[in-house]
């Protein structure tokens, strides 16, 4: 039995069975649907009423979502695999309801270590002008972040498990961090990538959309024990943060977004700098924009995507090779809650394993993640 088939589908129209949720953040501008489903109150319709509750740190949504002092959360994809493995927490069985954003996440080098990729223009000789081994923070290991951090750094011809030293901050300390010379570079959300640059103390090499075009970020997630306990209510979560993300297509919307992501419960940036990155990017830029919704093509659970971060833990040595990483992710991403959810709202469902290039070159289709593994020249090795 597909462990994704948790209980018979509710329809649109029935109660949620708890209509009050707590929701977990940590303050990034992908936060988005979250603080407008809220502000907006798009779950009335829904039948439920969110309260936010601010995190510091990634570690501490995960706590707090485990203990069952969360409901549910805007999280990293990568957290919710590494927690169901036993890698980033202990082990527990979670569910992915549906894909918040797109890109939106950037690499953000020092002064120093910016100027010397300019003048030598290679990563690895920009690196040997240091004289010291470099540091590069992310946000949770096995997180987005650390996966595109380590993806881009071996596209460079940098092994990141040898020749770099990687350190996990909190995305609201990054900037401080790389301001106090802690750091030779980071991967982070925005706006912390745009303050960092604001404010003069390091500069963006390279945005996520271009290391993984429209890979997946953040998602909705939630334990697996509580889409089995509270089937109505999961779907209806679903259904209103899908209205949150079809709101946020309106560059109109984006811009009063981000006026409300300033304020001191939810970022804390100034709204200029949040809207830099969010809104105001014009076409041809290069800068691949932050996707919300794009009619549903954002928001699909694809389990090809799970098993992409799957291969990722076995190349950098975080887990052993196993046989079953496509069960792994049917069991974890909700897809069948989730079409359900879409259809009650008339959102066409994309396309199940679209072909995707990353920034090395290489495809991914979700076929077959042992040949995809061993195809990388660059790796670790497990235990």
């Amino acid at each position: 039995m597909n462990p994704n088939a948790l209980s018979n589908t509710p329809s649109a129209g029935t109660p949620p069975e708890k209509p009050h949720l707590r929701i977990g953040f940590v303050p990034l501008s992908d936060a988005a649907p979250i603080v407008a489903a809220k502000l907006l109150e798009f779950g009335h319709a829904h039948g439920l009423t969110l309260e936010l509750s601010r995190q510091p740190s990634w570690a501490a949504l995960r706590d707090k979502l485990l203990a069952g002092e969360l409901d549910a959360a805007h999280t990293l994809y990568g957290l919710v695999y590494g927690v169901q493995l036993g890698l980033g927490g202990p082990q527990t069985d979670m569910a992915l309801l549906m894909v918040l954003a797109r890109n939106g996440q950037a690499i953000t080098l020092s002064n120093r270590l910016a100027d010397a990729l300019a003048a030598h223009g290679t990563l690895p000789r920009a690196l040997a002008t240091l004289g010291r081994k470099p540091v590069f923070a992310q946000t949770f290991p096995t997180g987005t972040h650390a996966m595109w951090l380590d993806y881009w750094l071996a596209a460079q011809g940098v092994h990141p498990l040898r020749d770099v030293e990687n350190v996990v901050i909190p995305p609201p300390q990054m900037v401080a961090a790389l301001a106090e010379n802690r750091l030779d570079g980071l991967c982070v959300g925005e706006p912390w990538n745009a303050l960092a640059q604001q404010r003069g103390v390091g500069r963006t090499v390279v945005h996520s959309g271009a290391i993984w075009p429209d890979h997946p970020e953040k998602v909705l997630a939630c334990r697996r024990d509580f889409v089995r306990s509270y089937p109505r209510t999961a779907q209806a979560l679903v259904r209103t943060m899908l209205e949150a993300c079809r709101w946020l297509d309106s560059t109109e919307h984006r811009r009063d977004i981000a006026q409300w992501l300033a304020r001191p419960a939810f970022v804390n940036v100034d709204a200029a700098v949040i809207a830099s990155r969010l809104v105001d990017q014009e076409p041809g830029c290069g800068v691949p924009p932050v996707r919300f919704f794009d009619d549903g093509a954002v928001n699909y659970p694809r389990a090809s995507e799970g098993v992409w971060f799957l291969t990722q833990f076995e190349r950098w040595g975080m887990m052993a090779r196993r046989d079953d990483y496509r069960e792994i992710a049917q069991g974890i991403n909700q897809t069948a809650l989730y079409r359900e959810a879409a259809q009650s709202m008339q959102i066409a469902l994309p396309d199940e394993n679209p072909p995707q290039v990353l920034i090395d070159g290489r495809g991914w289709d979700g076929g077959d993640p042992h040949a995809y593994v061993d195809g990388f020249a660059v790796r670790g090795t497990h235990g």
